[in-house]
C-alpha cells in the first residue's frame, strides 16, 4: 500500500496549513479524483467523502497560526504532514510526499520519496490533496464567522486584494500568521500588537 501525502495553506496569510495522507493499494483509483487544484470546490466537497470511504486509510494532520509562526511554515507543513501519517490506524508500505522535502518519520525511514507534481501524477497524492484543501477551506470559513471584516471564506487567506485592504483598514486578527511579511508590515503600520 502507498501513503499519499500532500499539503493546502503554505501560502495564504492566515489560518492553519493543513496536510492529509491517503492510503491506496498500488492499482487502485477512485474516479474523479485528480489534483484539487483542476477541481471546483464542489466537486471536492464531493470526492471528500468518496475519497474516505473507498480508501485503504486516511488522516489530517494541521499546524496552526502559532506553530507556523514560531518554526517557520516550511517546518510547520512538515509537523502537519508527520501528524497526519502518525494519525492512521495502518501504516502502508511507502510514502510518497507531494514536492522535494519529506518530514523526518523514523518508521518510514528510506520508505519516503519526494514527487515534484505528485498531485497530478499519483492518485494517492491527488486523493491527499483534496482531503487538505476541503479541511483547510472548512476551517477558512469558520475563521470567516469569527472574523467577518476580512473575507477569508472568500480568498481562504491568500494575500489577495481585498485581504490586504482588509489588513491595511483593520489591522491584522489573531488568524494571521505575524511571521508572514504582510501582516508583519500590517502590525508595524497599525502599532498593534495581536
Amino acid at each position: 500500500m502507498i501513503g499519499g501525502v500532500d499539503e493546502a495553506g503554505r501560502g495564504p496569510l492566515a489560518g492553519p496549513v493543513v496536510a492529509a495522507v491517503v492510503v491506496l493499494s498500488p492499482t487502485q483509483r477512485i474516479a474523479g479524483v485528480r489534483d484539487s487544484k483542476q477541481l471546483s470546490a464542489q466537486r471536492r466537497e464531493a470526492l471528500f467523502d468518496v475519497i474516505q470511504r473507498e480508501a485503504m486509510g486516511w488522516a489530517i494532520g494541521t499546524a496552526d497560526v502559532g506553530e507556523i509562526d514560531t518554526l517557520n511554515i516550511l517546518h510547520a507543513t512538515m509537523l502537519a504532514m508527520r501528524r497526519a501519517v502518525e494519525g492512521l490506524a495502518t501504516l502502508p508500505g511507502r510514502l510518497r510526499v507531494d514536492g522535494n522535502r519529506a518530514p523526518e518519520i523514523p518508521c518510514f525511514h528510506g520508505m519516503t520519496e519526494t514527487v515534484v507534481g505528485g498531485d497530478r501524477s499519483c492518485p494517492a497524492i491527488a486523493a491527499a490533496s483534496i482531503l487538505a484543501k476541503v479541511v483547510r477551506d472548512r476551517a477558512m470559513a469558520k475563521l470567516d464567522l469569527r472574523y467577518p471584516n476580512y473575507g477569508f471564506a472568500t480568498h481562504k487567506g491568500y494575500p489577495t486584494a481585498r485581504h490586504r485592504e482588509a489588513l491595511e483598514r483593520y489591522g491584522p486578527c489573531p488568524a494571521h500568521r505575524s511571521s508572514f511579511r504582510p501582516v508583519r508590515l500590517a502590525h508595524a503600520t497599525r502599532g498593534v500588537g495581536r
